[in-house]
């Protein structure tokens, strides 16, 4: 499928893209106003249109993703031919024996669905953050905006959902164990949260980048992920963060 245009009989009138913003994009959305709608975000972070990539069903997605890699993806779990759980495993699945789960696009799910397998599904396959369709166009910006950053957005009402679903039982006083995160560790992973790269949170909280590191690699122990967005999901889940 190529590059979406808006304006089949005339050019497209859209900015140049950045050199900074990871492309292509795969935009996987069957329904045609909410395509057009985060194509206007889009352009509004700097995408061309030349760079971003449409797709209506799985199928479609399975065929751009055998053409091309993409540094970022906008995904509905809702499609013509299933769910997008199984294309953010997919996309998530590491494709060589060197590379982790954090060199793998960004998934952000957009969807009007909420049910609670679903959100955990999402999550649990890889999605990098989870946004409703029905917040406004700023609110997908930013959502979009903190992906780009190495953030993990999370929707209030899934991020409640996944509170009430995965409730952890208060910790023990005094329990001393490898998946308990030190306060620093936390400190760190609050900041991963709100979408800091390891240079930011280093340069707010005084410490080398090479230090932010070692901890971010001891929280990613601690807590058996591979990830940014995997280490948050796991912490949330065990009651560690809000």
């Amino acid at each position: 499928m190529p590059a979406f245009s808006p304006h089949p009989d005339g050019p497209a009138m859209t900015p140049p893209p950045s050199p900074d913003l990871p492309a292509p994009v795969l935009i996987v959305e069957d329904d045609a106003l909410m395509q057009r709608r985060i194509v206007g975000i889009l352009n509004q972070l700097g995408y061309g249109n030349d760079v971003l990539v449409l797709a209506a069903t799985l199928a479609d997605a399975r065929i751009e993703l055998a053409r091309q890699s993409f540094a970022l993806a906008l995904v509905d779990l809702g499609l013509p031919d299933g769910n997008g759980v199984e294309l953010i495993a997919q996309m998530s699945a590491p494709t060589g024996a060197a590379m982790s789960a954090d060199d793998g696009p960004g998934i952000l799910v957009i969807s009007a669905w909420s049910t609670d397998d679903l959100i955990l599904n999402a999550l649990r396959a890889g999605a990098t953050g989870y946004v409703l369709k029905e917040r406004d166009d700023l609110e997908l910006l930013l959502s979009i905006r903190s992906v780009l950053r190495g953030g993990a957005p999370i929707d209030p009402f899934i991020a409640r959902r996944i509170l009430d679903l995965t409730q952890a039982p208060p910790a023990t006083p005094g329990r001393v164990g490898e998946d308990v995160l030190t306060a620093r560790e936390l400190q760190i992973l609050q900041l991963v949260a709100e979408g800091l790269t390891n240079r930011e949170i280093a340069e707010q909280i005084f410490l080398s980048r090479h230090t932010v590191e070692c901890h971010i690699k001891n929280i990613y122990r601690k807590l058996t992920v591979s990830s940014r967005t995997r280490a948050v999901f796991a912490a949330r889940s065990r009651g560690l963060l809000a």
